[in-house]
Parts: structure tokens; sequence; C-alpha cells
């Protein structure tokens, strides 16, 4: 019996669905290791009041996980609803715990020079999470066999 770990994936729709798509297929299908689960478009409304966005994300869609995964492509740091994602599975709440939170630099993340990321383009809620030690963030990797992408507990 494999040990599933439950995550929920935050990324950027438009541009990194299809990596989203390539780790799910990967992780949750092939290698049997992750429960996914993720905002679709449509399944809130962006009508309502922003609290009520984050309470149904945290809610309806992270209230199972144990990790939260930012799939960092080239413009996720623009991505306000990201910035919720990440503020619902980092707060603690009478109904839902405190998730893990780790962050994936995608092939099409956009690099310059030696250094693993720039600050200026990932999310920063999720830098400042990394800075102070609760966050880790990783190159994409589709290798089932490298330690579960900080998930082994």
């Amino acid at each position: 019996m494999s040990n599933r770990h439950n995550v929920f994936i935050s990324y950027h729709h438009a541009n990194d669905g299809y990596d989203k798509n390539e780790f799910e297929r990967l992780f949750s299908g092939t290698y049997d290791i992750l429960e996914t689960k993720a905002v679709g478009d449509g399944d809130i409304d962006p009508g309502l009041k922003t609290e009520t966005i984050r309470q149904k994300i945290r809610d309806n869609f992270i209230s199972s996980a144990s990790v939260a995964l930012v799939l960092i492509g080239s413009e996720i740091w623009k991505r306000k609803h990201v910035d919720w994602e990440i503020a619902s599975s980092i707060s603690q709440t009478k109904l839902n715990a405190r998730t893990g939170l780790l962050g994936i630099l995608l092939p099409t993340y956009p690099r310059n020079g030696a250094s693993k990321y720039d600050p200026c383009t990932i999310p920063p809620r999720l830098h400042d999470n990394i800075e102070c030690g609760f966050a880790e963030i990783h190159n994409w990797s589709t290798d089932p066999t490298l330690p579960r992408l900080g998930l082994n507990q």
C-alpha cells in the first residue's frame, strides 16, 4: 500500500496548466504518491468578498491537504489568487490545520545567472516563508525517487 500525501496545488492557470497536469499525471497517477486538489476556473464566484473567497478556498479545497505546493512559472508572482491560496494554506483556523508549504520552480521559470531563483519573481508570501525557514523551494523533477519533494515525513 502506498503512502499518499494530500497536496493542494496552487498555480497560474493560463500559463502553467500543462505543468500542473503533468505533475498530477506523474505523481498522482503513474507513481501513486500524491492525492491532489486545486481550485479550477469557475469553482468560486469571483464576485464574492475577498474573505469569503479565502474561506471557500480553505474549507473546500485545502482542508484535507498536509502540504500546499506552489508551481512557479514565469508570471505566478503576479497572481493575487495564488497569494490568497498560500495565505489560506498556512493559516491555522478552528476547522483547519496549517499545511506545509513548498515551491517548485517549473522548467518555464526564467533564470538569471547562477542564482536558484529571484525573490522578486516568486509569490512574495512564499518568499517570506522560505526566508523564515517554514517553506522550501525545489527545482522541477519527474524523478519519484527524490525525497518526495520534501514530503517524506
